[in-house]
C-alpha cells in the first residue's frame, strides 16, 4: 500500500541546526506530493504561528499538529484545540517553581507567555520559537486557552528531571523531552500521534499508509504508531529504538532524502 501521509517534526528533523531547510528542493517534492494526493503534516511542539512562518506559500494548504498535539490545523482551519484546566495550571506552577529551570514559557492559543523579569538573552532566544510572546507578571489566570508548559534545563540533567517531574506531577501533565535540554509539560493523552489520528480520520488514511519523522522524546508516540516510523541519524536513542527505519541527520537533509525515496517507490517504501 502506498504512503498517503507524511508527518515531520521540525527542530532537529526537518530543519537543520540553523533552523533552515532546502526550500527549493522541498517545494519541488511538495508539488509532486500534492499531485499524488499525499498529505503533508508538520507535527511539532512549537507554536502554530512560528511553524506556518516556515511555509509561507503553502501554509493554508498543509496541516499542522502544533503544541505537541494540542492544536490541529488543516488548510488554515482549526480542527482541534485542547485546554489545560486552571487547577492543573496552578498546581504545575507551584511544582515547577521549586526547580532550577533556565526558562519557563506558558503556551496558549492566543500567545505564549514569559515572565516579565526574564533576562534579555533568554527572551531573545525564546522569540526564535514563539512569534507571539508576551511578558507577564505572573502565569495564573491568563485570559487564554493554555496548551502546555515549556521549560529549559541543563542538558545533562534532563533524564533525572523527567523522572522527578513524572513522579511529582505526572498525574496532571505528561513531561516529555523536546531536545537541547527542553522539557514540555503537555496535556495527558494529547500528543503528536493523537493529532495525526484526528487528521487520518478526517482524510480516511490508515497507519499503514502513514510515515512520520522525528528525533526527540515528544516524537515517540507518532514514531511508534505509524507503519513507517523514521528516526533521524541524530535522534535520541529511544527514538531510534522505537523506529522502523533511520534516515540521514537533519543537517544532511535526511527527511528530504527519504521523501525522494517515497516518491521513487524505493526501499523501504515499496508499495
Amino acid at each position: 500500500m502506498s504512503i498517503k501521509l507524511i508527518a515531520v517534526d521540525m527542530d532537529g528533523t526537518f530543519l537543520d541546526d540553523d533552523m533552515k531547510y532546502n526550500n527549493d528542493r522541498f517545494m519541488k517534492q511538495y508539488h509532486e506530493l500534492k499531485a499524488r494526493g499525499i498529505k503533508f503534516v508538520v507535527a511539532s511542539g512549537n507554536q502554530y504561528d512560528q511553524l506556518k512562518s516556515f511555509f509561507p506559500s503553502i501554509k493554508n494548504e498543509i496541516a499542522f499538529v502544533a503544541e505537541n498535539g494540542a492544536y490541529v490545523i488543516d488548510s488554515g482551519k482549526e480542527i482541534f484545540s485542547g485546554e489545560m484546566s486552571k487547577e492543573t495550571i496552578k498546581k504545575v506552577i507551584d511544582v515547577i517553581e521549586k526547580y532550577e529551570y533556565t526558562n519557563l514559557i506558558v503556551c496558549g492559543k492566543k500567545s505564549a507567555y514569559i515572565h516579565e523579569d526574564v533576562r534579555d538573552d533568554a527572551y531573545k532566544h525564546a522569540r526564535k520559537y514563539y512569534h507571539k510572546l508576551q511578558k507577564v507578571p505572573h502565569f495564573e489566570n491568563l485570559n487564554d486557552k493554555i496548551f502546555k508548559f515549556a521549560t529549559s534545563f541543563s542538558t545533562k540533567d534532563v533524564s533525572e528531571l523527567l523522572r522527578g517531574l513524572k513522579k511529582s506531577i505526572g498525574s496532571l501533565v505528561t513531561p516529555v523531552s523536546s531536545g537541547h535540554g527542553d522539557i514540555d509539560l503537555i496535556i495527558p493523552g494529547l500528543h503528536k500521534a493523537s493529532g495525526i489520528k484526528i487528521l487520518q480520520k478526517r482524510w480516511g488514511i490508515r497507519n499503514y499508509e502513514s510515515a512520520a519523522f522525528g528525533d526527540s522524546g515528544n516524537d515517540l508516540e507518532m514514531i511508534s504508531t505509524v507503519q513507517y516510523g523514521i528516526a533521524m541519524e541524530n535522534a535520541q536513542k529511544m527514538i531510534k529504538d522505537a523506529s522502523r527505519y533511520i534516515t540521514q541527520s537533519n543537517n544532511e537533509e535526511g527527511v528530504l532524502n527519504a521523501i525522494d525515496a517515497i516518491l521513487k517507490n524505493e526501499e523501504p517504501f515499496i508499495s
